[in-house]
Order: C-alpha cells, then structure tokens, then sequence
C-alpha cells in the first residue's frame, strides 16, 4: 500500500537561511522504507504512533523527537500504522544556529532532543503538538521551538567556500584540491567543516556526488556513462557505492538499462 504524499511547508523569514522545509508525515502501514543520505540535519517528532529504525542488530524505537545526523549509507526505518510525524529538514550546515557543535558527532547517529534541552521543556512541546487540531498548527508550534532556539552565528567563510567548491565539482574534488584552492591546510579545513557541517569534507563531498547521480541519471541509458561522469574509476567500485547509499543495485533503483 503506498503511502500518504507528505505535506509540506516551508519556513518563516526568518529561518529560511537555516531550515529549508518542513514536512508532515502519516504511515498508513507498517512496511519498511529506505531513507537516503541527504546534506542536512533532519529533526522529528513523532505525534502519534512509534517509528524504528531497522539495523543489523534489529529493529531500534527511534525517540519520540529528535534529531538525526548526516549518514553515508541508506538507512531502513518502520512506522506503526498511524504514525504521524513534523520533519524539519536543515540546511547545510543550518542546524549550527540550534544546536552546539561539534555536530560530526552525530554523523550516522539519531538523539533524543532532551540531549540538548530539559526534559520539561521537551514534555510541554510533545503535549502541544498531540493537541495541535491540524498539521498546519503542529508546524507553528515546531517554528515557534526553533524561533526560541535560534543562535545564528556568522558563518564560517572557509566552510561556506568549501561547501561551494564540493558543490560546484559535483562532489569529485578531493580534500588536498579543496584545501589548495582555499588557500589553506587540510587539517583546519577539516577540523572546521566537520564541526559545522557534520561530516567530513569527503563524507560529504560522497553524498553529494551520489545524489548527482541519482538527479543526473537517465532511465535506459547506460550506467556505465553516469559512473565514469560521476568520476568513478570503474563500475564496480561504481555499483559497491551506490548500493550502500541507496540499499539496492543500480539496476534494480533505475529499472532496465542499455549496456
């Protein structure tokens, strides 16, 4: 059965620098889904219902709200039918104006926001969003949460520059060539970047030449062309990175191709 299209919302003035959209989301049923790797933060409460996150060592309950890091690999949740949930989906490196750094250690990870907040807090938010009576007054009261946390900061030219040059490569530039035309060290470039954006420069830099290939691709045309202008060596080492991104064989994500 598939499930309800999400409904989306995007941010006040405000926070449009930092969060780049809300979506609010029903499980109509308890089948798996994949979730992909994406170049931001991601926030969640759950108003109803239960969702896990299924791993190796089996099936975890996820918090009833809280925050998930960036991750390099596609990863495997199950919702209770019913399950309704607010997501807030940062920017990258947005997540800096609410949360300390460094956020690298949350890099493959999901934590509960009574990490970061008071529990009290955290119970009087969950019971204003269980008794919000529409999806678009549960998304103000998640506005007006990150209003009271914002602490925005200037931002950090090196990682803004780097952010730009990984971007603009399609995410195949190497961490040395980042380094050179920044002007700087590797070292302080990856010390600052991780802290800001949650991940390493290469972590990222493989997320976003992956997602190219995922928006760049297209359907019956061969694999082997999208691999090698993606800047992959050779399709094997093509075809092992893209199933742990996306979970599943070229093959199998894309449907036929031409060899």
């Amino acid at each position: 059965m598939a499930q309800p299209a999400p409904s989306i919302a995007l941010p006040c003035e405000p926070l449009r620098p930092f969060v780049e959209r809300y979506a609010v989301v029903r499980s109509t049923s308890d089948v798996p889904f994949n979730v992909l790797p994406g170049t931001g933060l991601v926030l969640g409460f759950q108003f109803s219902g239960a969702v896990k996150r299924v791993g190796p060592g089996g099936p975890r309950k996820l918090h009833r709200s809280g925050v998930t890091g960036l991750h390099g690999a596609a990863a495997t949740f199950q919702s209770e039918a019913g399950t309704g949930t607010v997501l807030v989906y940062f920017r990258e490196a947005g997540a800096t104006a609410f949360f300390p750094e460094p956020l690298n250690e949350l890099f493959g990870r999901s934590l509960s926001l009574e990490q970061f907040m008071l529990r009290s807090e955290l119970v009087l938010l969950e019971e204003r969003l269980e008794e919000a009576a529409n999806d678009a007054n549960r998304v103000a009261v998640v506005e007006a949460f990150l209003l009271e946390r914002l602490r925005p900061a200037k931002p950090d030219a090196l990682v803004v520059g780097a952010l730009a040059l990984i971007h603009r490569s399609k995410g195949s530039i190497r961490i040395e060539q980042l380094a050179e035309q920044l002007h700087t060290s590797r070292s302080p470039l990856e010390r600052r970047f991780r802290k800001a954006v949650g991940a390493t420069a290469k972590q990222y830099a493989g997320i976003v030449r992956m997602r190219q290939v995922l928006s760049a691709h297209v359907p019956g045309t061969a694999l082997l062309d999208t691999a090698l202008e993606a800047g992959f060596y050779d399709q094997a080492h093509f075809i092992k990175a893209f199933r742990t991104f996306t979970g599943e064989a070229p093959q199998r994500f894309f449907g036929p191709t031409e060899d």
